[in-house]
């Protein structure tokens, strides 16, 4: 990219994607109050451009137009150019990405707004080529029309900028009458099911991408229904991504997407929030089967979290902004580094050959490899066989740490940390591995001391210093993260936490006169539109979290409240979901827990007697999502965050089971199979 030897007005910030930019050619600004000043001042246009990091089309218009001289010449004199981080300030993401959708029919990344110093919209668009194509104008050519415009045709900026007032205006959402039910569960199963790819898993055409919400729907769909095809769909989705070159199988963790239909070959960059949602994946499908394939994939992505992506203070970073060819490899390469006999097994097992899968190289892969059939053919065992493709993975991961490693997005996000720490305390406790768990543990600390401020959550941190105010996704996101930890250690600090983080979020969020939570606290900066958003992108939204953890919380406390704000919320989003069925697979699984029947489990009983340990154990291990697990030595211990249980007795200091529906609990056990079995049992 072109750049200039004096930076701009980006110098200062802490952003990588904005820190990439301070030496561009394009005279840009931050958002803030000094760009809107300027641009009022000197009666110009305002060029919003939104990107983040790890996105290949905002890097294609920062290398043809950006880094263009005439181009960035033509900005600089016409408009002030302010660039913002997505990832940073979703919020205003959020809202040009509303006008984007209403104005062109379509949204995505990158956003191009372009701006009246007042900061409504009068054009917009995603991805504007340098040249034009097809008859439509190129950047240059729309920035010089809009320009001109702008300065001499006030009159046609007013008129649309007046439809967009009027159209947010029409946007604002009511509440309906009408109610989700469990039909639209099935609804979605069936959508999904059309969707499917029989040959290769996941859902539509590609580019693929992996959908982890989608997958963990579907599981809970077939635990409360038993309809196979649920978990079919699932199972041969995660093995085929596993088996793809999504997954890297030299240093483990998922990149974001396939280019292919069958998950050959990777969009490069590790995400945080696709790895952590898809450990949820794996770890839940081996709760479900046993399964020691699951529990190895899990068990591999954390390894490669702690390895890549663990900040020296126990938090995790964002993103790898890896590029396809920093997961290629040549014949060559390969048998130098593993030696002519290691090379050529692993050659075999992965799919190399001597032409390449990607233009003359190689993606190693596992589509068409089954071990079963190589050990065969080679007169081994598959455990021999398993023991040398890891000794080969090995040398060619330590050989890779000499290439020059990709870019790391050091920032440590709220939201994206609260998916992983929910993810590990899952995965400690089905696999009885507490470092899991005391990962997730040291996370949460971390977030709850250095990224708090004024009693207000914060939504970034880097460089020891904290920025921008935490939205929705962020206080949902950790409520998520304190509820599994609180299922994976049983301490009340987690459940009182969570509580206390849902008062904040209803505070700040909560939609008082028709439900639902807005995207931005009642407390942030005012923008064009305050939304409230329902459908998942790549992460599940702010609201499906909400009333998934609303009612979760209302099953682990007993207070009816949390299960009306997800009733509230089922009335609210009914238009949204009729319309989009499968818009918010996370949303659904909050139907499915208040429609079909659920259990609350409270267990009474000293936190090292063996009888207790091994309860829940047991449970740990087991896939039941319609079960809730309250834990305490002393009933008193529940009054403060689950009052319903606090009454309850212990039987002769023997731990004690009560099970429960509608919290009306069933007479006592301290018969544990019979506790097991009973609980279990649908």
């Amino acid at each position: 990219m072109t750049s200039n030897k004096q930076p701009n007005n980006l110098i200062i910030e802490k952003s990588p994607y904005l820190m990439q930019h301070a030496y561009a050619q394009v005279n840009w600004y931050p958002w803030g109050e000094e760009a809107f000043a300027k641009a009022k001042a000197e009666n110009k246009p305002i060029f919003l451009f939104i990107g983040y990091l790890t996105c290949r089309l905002c890097r294609h218009m920062a290398h043809e137009s950006f880094a263009d001289e005439e181009v960035a010449a033509y900005l600089n004199a016409h408009f002030i150019s302010i660039l913002v981080d997505r990832e940073e300030r979703p919020d205003i993401e959020s809202a040009y990405g509303k006008v984007c959708q209403m104005m062109t029919g379509q949204s995505g990344s990158p956003l191009s707004i372009f701006m009246t110093p007042d900061s409504v919209p009068f054009f917009a668009d995603t991805y504007i080529p340098r040249n034009g194509k097809f008859g439509a104008p190129g950047f240059l050519d729309t920035i010089q029309h809009l320009s001109e415009a702008y300065q001499h045709d006030p009159a046609s900026i007013k008129t649309v900028t007046d439809s967009v007032h009027t159209a947010l205006q029409q946007t604002k959402q009511t509440k309906s009458q009408a109610r989700l039910s469990s039909k639209f569960t099935i609804s979605a199963y069936q959508l999904l099911s059309k969707r499917f790819d029989t040959s290769y898993g996941g859902f539509g055409v590609a580019p693929k991408s992996s959908e982890p919400q989608t997958l963990l729907y579907l599981l809970r769909f077939f635990h409360f229904t038993e309809k196979r095809d649920a978990w079919r769909m699932v199972d041969k989705t995660a093995r085929a991504m596993a088996a793809g070159g999504m997954y890297d199988h030299v240093g483990f963790g998922f990149t974001s997407g396939s280019k292919d239909d069958m998950w050959l070959v990777p969009h490069a960059e590790k995400m945080l929030y696709d790895n952590a949602l898809l450990l949820m994946v794996y770890t839940e499908c081996y709760q479900l089967t046993k399964k020691p394939f699951y529990q190895e994939k899990a068990e591999e992505i954390i390894a490669f979290i702690k390895r890549e992506m663990t900040s020296p203070e126990g938090a995790f970073y964002s993103a790898i902004d890896a590029e396809e060819n920093d997961y290629l490899w040549d014949d060559k390469e390969i048998t130098d580094i593993l030696g002519s006999d290691l090379a050529a097994l692993y050659q075999t097992a992965y799919n190399i050959t001597p032409n390449g899968n990607d233009e003359g190289k190689h993606i190693p892969n596992l589509i068409h490899t089954k071990l079963e059939t190589l050990a065969n053919e080679r007169g081994e065992s598959v455990q021999a066989i398993q023991q040398q493709l890891e000794s080969a993975r090995a040398a060619l991961l330590a050989k890779r740490q000499e290439r020059a490693h990709p870019l790391v997005d050091d920032r440590i996000l709220a939201a994206w940390n609260g998916y992983m720490i929910a993810a590990l305390a899952k995965a400690g406790a089905a696999f009885g591995n507490p470092a899991y768990t005391e990962m997730a543990a040291t996370a949460r600390t971390f977030i709850q001391e250095n990224m708090v401020k004024h009693g207000r959550l914060m939504a970034r941190f880097r460089d020891g210093k904290v920025k921008h105010q935490a939205n929705l996704d962020d206080y949902a996101n950790l409520l998520w993260a304190s509820i599994e930890l609180y299922g994976a250690t049983f301490s009340r600090t987690y459940l009182q936490q969570a509580k206390d983080l849902f008062a904040t979020m209803t505070e700040l969020f909560w939609d008082q006169a028709y439900g639902g939570f807005y995207f931005s606290g009642r407390d942030s900066e005012p923008l064009i539109a305050r939304d409230k958003i329902i459908y998942d992108g790549s992460r599940p939204s702010g609201n499906a979290v909400a009333a998934v953890m609303a009612t979760r919380l209302g099953f682990l406390t007993g207070e009816t409240q949390y299960l009306d704000m997800a009733d509230h919320m089922h009335h609210t989003f009914f238009q949204d979901i009729k319309e989009d069925v499968i818009g918010s697979p996370m949303f659904l699984e909050s139907v499915i827990l208040t429609d079909l029947p659920t259990k609350e489990v409270v267990i009474i009983g000293k936190e090292n007697d063996p009888n207790r340990v091994q309860l829940l154990e047991q449970l740990h291990k087991a896939y039941l999502p319609h079960v809730t697990v309250l834990a305490a030595e002393h009933a008193s211990e529940f009054q403060s965050v689950a009052p319903f249980a606090s009454a309850l007795k212990q039987v002769e200091n023997q731990t004690t089971i009560y099970i429960c529906q509608d919290f009306k609990c069933q007479e006592q056990t301290t018969d544990i199979e019979q506790a097991y079995n009973t609980i279990v049992k649908k």
